[in-house]
Parts: C-alpha cells; sequence; structure tokens
C-alpha cells in the first residue's frame, strides 16, 4: 500500500494503555507522525483502558499487561468481549508462556515485545485493519506449544470454573481437524509459514511471491478452511500436525 492510499482512508483510531508515561508518550509521538493514523486517547492502567475504550471505540489498542488496578489480559478480555470490531495489540516486555498464552486466549489480535522497532509496529498495526493476526515468531512458537500441551484435554469435559475458549480456540474446536486434501501444496506450504508466525511480506519474500499473491491465497485458504482470523488458521494447523 502506496503512502497516497494510506492518506485516502481513514486514519487509524489508537488508545495506547501503558503505565509508564515517558513510554506512553514516546510511542503516542510515534505514531502521530503517521498520516494514517491518530492517537484518540491514553491510559495509565487498564480501568482507564477499558473506560476509554467503551467511550471511543477505537479501531487498535495497544495494551500493556503489566498495569495497576487491572492488568491487560483482564482488560484485553474486557474489551474484546464488549467491542469485537476493536483489536487489540499487546506491547509489552513480558514474554514468558503463560502471560502470552494468556493474553491470546483473552482475544489479543497481535503480541509484540517493546524491543520491536519502529516500522514492525507500525506495520503490525496496519496489517491489524487489513484483518491480520500478528505474532513473531518466537511468541506464535510459545502459543502453538502451548495449545499442543492441551491437545489431549480437548476431548474431556472442560473443569467447572475454567476460562473460556477464545474466539479462534472455539472455532478450531467446532471445526475439528484440518482436512489437509482441500489444499494445494502452495496453500499448505503457505498455512505452514503462517503457524511459524510469518507474516505476508515474510510468506512472499519466503516463496519468492509477491504480497498481494500471498493475499489472496490466504483469502483462499480461510475460505477453504472456514478460518475467520491467521491465529484460527495457526492452530487448526498445529492441531493437525499434533504433538512434535
Amino acid at each position: 500500500m502506496t503512502t497516497g492510499d494510506r492518506i485516502s482512508q481513514p486514519a487509524i483510531r489508537i488508545i495506547i494503555a501503558e503505565d509508564q508515561a515517558l513510554v506512553r508518550r514516546g510511542v503516542a509521538l510515534l505514531l502521530s507522525m503517521e498520516p494514517d493514523m491518530e492517537v484518540v486517547g491514553q491510559a495509565h492502567n487498564g480501568v482507564e483502558a477499558v473506560e476509554l475504550a467503551q467511550l471511543l471505540h477505537p479501531d487498535v489498542i495497544l495494551m500493556d499487561l503489566h498495569m495497576p488496578l487491572k492488568g491487560g489480559v483482564a482488560a484485553t478480555r474486557e474489551i474484546t468481549r464488549a467491542l469485537p470490531a476493536t483489536q487489540v495489540l499487546v506491547l509489552t516486555t513480558l514474554n514468558d508462556d503463560e502471560t502470552v498464552f494468556e493474553a491470546v486466549r483473552a482475544g489479543a489480535h497481535a503480541y509484540l515485545l517493546k524491543d520491536a522497532d519502529e516500522e514492525e509496529l507500525l506495520e503490525t498495526i496496519r496489517g491489524l485493519r487489513r484483518g491480520e493476526s500478528r505474532l513473531t515468531p518466537q511468541i506464535a512458537r510459545k502459543v502453538m506449544d502451548q495449545f499442543r500441551c492441551l491437545g489431549p484435554l480437548s476431548q474431556a469435559e472442560p473443569e467447572k470454573g475454567s476460562a473460556m475458549l477464545s474466539s479462534d480456540e472455539a472455532a478450531v474446536e467446532q471445526g475439528g481437524a484440518l482436512n489437509a486434501a482441500l489444499l494445494g501444496e502452495k496453500e499448505e506450504k503457505i498455512l505452514q509459514l503462517i503457524a511459524e508466525g510469518m507474516t505476508n511480506r515474510q510468506i512472499a519474500n519466503t516463496l519468492f511471491l509477491a504480497e498481494g499473491t500471498v493475499k489472496n491465497y490466504v483469502s483462499r485458504i480461510m475460505d477453504k478452511l472456514h478460518a475467520n482470523t491467521r491465529t484460527e488458521l495457526a492452530l487448526l494447523s498445529r492441531k493437525q500436525v499434533g504433538p512434535a
């Protein structure tokens, strides 16, 4: 997408939820320099993040996980349930397996560590507008490892008080195992790369294809497998492969 195309679209409306003022203001300054982005609110705790989201209905929320009054995971869960059109991009220093997994289960659409470069952050926000779910390869591996560990329990009755499945998990449980016969060889390869956490651009570079061609392949794969998000595709792929 060219700069002109970005300007012609409505600006991506963003809330930044971050308790460290210096980080919050620095990110806000970075985003304000982009013609296709607008920071409409800033929250310094999880309670404010939920309140601002309900008031402003942003397109994207940049969510820190470690905040006072209400943590980022709880805030993400409330926001994604109440505002399904709002997408949450977790931006945090936390990358331990349990925290990553809980954030994705809560409904986060993307997960970046704070050491990500500026271009990666901007491209992730734009990817969310295009309907993509973004996990760095490192984070994607953690999530998939967790789901593989849960695999043998998927047929069991959920325990009383257990956490609700996210929309992506529920779709996978309802859809069952992936029918690989539906996909061509190229589609199978692209699905594998999605499961590894690659973006459309990274897949295009790996397979020597145009990024637009990859996008068309991804849309076709989603149609064939009745998936709504890239995360759902990744889970379907891992469910078919099973534990390593």
